[in-house]
């Protein structure tokens, strides 16, 4: 049976055998295992084409080069600012502000090497719920709406009527009325949502027992609008606002605090300003709501000279030109 013989009595004995004569050294090879030869010589074949081709003793060959600097930079400093923006998010909002083509793959990259989130940074800071509580004692052809519940900070249910454009993914506005709704609230919520907004022709709804009150189908024969449903429970039949409603809870709703109905409108207002003229969406090109529905010639921004803007009491944080 062959000794187990370690990497450095190995190494000795191979040492030695230079100094044994051809003839010996023949008698010799019986105690060196096939098996051993051949990974010898992979060792050394890998060495060989290791020390050809290192980036040390070959010239770097042209090609793609990554992030700059600049970009890198700015991307981490917006997933700290915007700590529950995700890679997609941040590549829309990089390419809208600045016109760089980003794949999320490359923030997801760049975040990985270069972004590490203190801890407790789950949440808003106690500066912006302050922020948010001192002061606080469509297109013409169709639009969807969606009916919602949020809770104000002493738990008393509000709910929130959302009226949106569907071609240009503008939010129209809010209703919002505290405690339980019937036919006459929710005509009056919905009246107070379009105020000073062209009226559409057809507006969509999801089959909610609320929608087939007879004061609604009444308030909607005096405007003009003509009703459309939705598929009975299949939410996909109402992708954009049913995604949008999300939006919001995750967003904003669970990350603020409000105190009645009417800090409640205050603070979806402020929300909608961001959304409609600052957040990008890849459905619109990477362009706003409002970019969108305007078209106007955008100016970018310059990636060597910027600051950041904040929105909804610095919930969110974004790059503008300086």
């Amino acid at each position: 049976r062959s000794p187990k013989l370690s990497p450095s009595d190995k190494f000795l004995f191979g040492y030695l055998s230079l100094y044994l004569k051809h003839s010996r050294l023949l008698k010799l090879a019986i105690t060196l295992k096939p098996s051993t030869l051949l990974r010898l010589h992979k060792v050394l074949v890998k060495g060989k084409y290791s020390a050809l081709f290192s980036s040390a003793m070959t010239p770097r060959k042209p090609g793609p080069k990554g992030p700059s600097k600049k970009l890198i930079t700015a991307i981490v400093e917006m997933k700290q600012r915007n700590p529950r923006f995700g890679c997609p998010k941040i590549a829309l909002q990089i390419s809208n502000v600045f016109g760089v083509e980003l794949n999320k793959e490359v923030v997801r990259r760049v975040l990985a090497n270069h972004y590490r989130p203190a801890s407790g940074e789950d949440g808003p800071s106690w500066l912006t719920i302050l922020g948010h509580t001192k002061d606080s004692l469509w297109s013409r052809n169709a639009g969807p709406i969606d009916l919602f519940r949020c809770e104000s900070i002493n738990l008393k249910s509000h709910w929130v009527l959302l009226v949106l454009d569907q071609f240009t993914r503008r939010i129209v506005g809010f209703g919002v009325h505290a405690g339980d709704v019937d036919g006459p609230t929710l005509c009056r919520i919905f009246n107070s949502a379009i105020t000073k907004q062209n009226l559409p022709n057809y507006l969509s709804s999801d089959n909610d027992p609320l929608f087939r009150y007879h004061p609604w189908k009444a308030n909607l024969r005096i405007l003009e609008i003509e009703e459309i449903k939705s598929i009975p429970y299949l939410p996909i039949s109402h992708p954009f606002v049913e995604r949008l409603t999300g939006t919001i809870r995750r967003e904003f709703l669970d990350n603020t605090l409000f105190w009645n109905a009417s800090d409640l409108e205050k603070k979806l207002g402020e929300f909608q300003k961001f959304y409609n003229h600052h957040r990008a969406h890849s459905s619109l090109g990477r362009e706003t709501p409002s970019d969108f529905s305007k078209f106007p010639t955008k100016k970018l921004t310059n990636l060597q000279k910027y600051t950041w803007l904040t929105f909804c009491r610095g919930l969110f944080q974004l790059p503008v030109g300086v």
